[in-house]
């Protein structure tokens, strides 16, 4: 066994891709209480971190936090993006499903959460509704998405329920979010900060 350690200040976790290479069968329409928005280019940077920083706390999500302004922009705004948002009736945004097409022939689900409190409860299985119908459209012969060990306990699990299969399994190390300043220090207590 190799041991990889780990600096003081970071954190490792183990990320597995997933994909399916077809359309799930269709299957009854899931209801929520929720709508479904798409946020059109250009996103508003700071709505959507906002967003991005509330469903990703719980998990240390850091992925958009760390870039700037400008690198942020060329990905949200691209013609291969999409950002929808889930949104209560009253317009509060409550969960984030972002899609890239980038790749010719694949979708990317670059991006899928709820925020805290909204999980358990059918709107997680009404959002993937939403991204299969989103994503599996003409010329789309496989959709894919990642998920690691510090993410909701639950979701490897989720998406496999889904249909997805893993096909790719890696070690990720990097500064943890609440040393860099993203997260407040008590953010994620189920995930040791050395």
């Amino acid at each position: 066994m190799t041991m990889i350690p780990v600096a003081a200040g970071h954190v490792a976790t183990i990320v597995t891709s997933l994909q399916m290479m077809a359309p799930p069968l269709a299957s009854a329409p899931v209801r929520s209480a929720l709508r479904l928005e798409r946020w059109a280019a250009p996103v508003d940077r700071e709505r959507y971190r906002a967003l991005f920083r509330q469903i990703g706390a719980p998990w240390l999500w850091r992925g958009r936090l760390v870039m700037n302004d400008a690198d942020l922009a060329v990905i949200l705004d691209s013609q291969t993006t999409e950002v929808h948002i889930a949104a209560r009736r009253d317009g509060v945004a409550v969960g984030l499903l972002e899609l890239d097409f980038a790749e010719p022939g694949e979708v990317e689900i670059a991006y899928f959460g709820l925020v805290p409190g909204m999980t358990g409860h059918g709107h997680g299985g009404w959002l993937m509704a939403y991204a299969m119908r989103l994503g599996w459209r003409a010329g789309i012969t496989r959709m894919w998405v990642h998920t690691c060990d510090l993410d909701h306990p639950g979701a490897l699990g989720f998406y496999q329920r889904q249909g997805f299969a893993a096909f790719a399994r890696g070690v990720e190390i990097y500064e943890d979010p609440r040393t860099a300043g993203l997260y407040p220090a008590d953010a994620a207590p189920q995930i040791l900060l050395l």
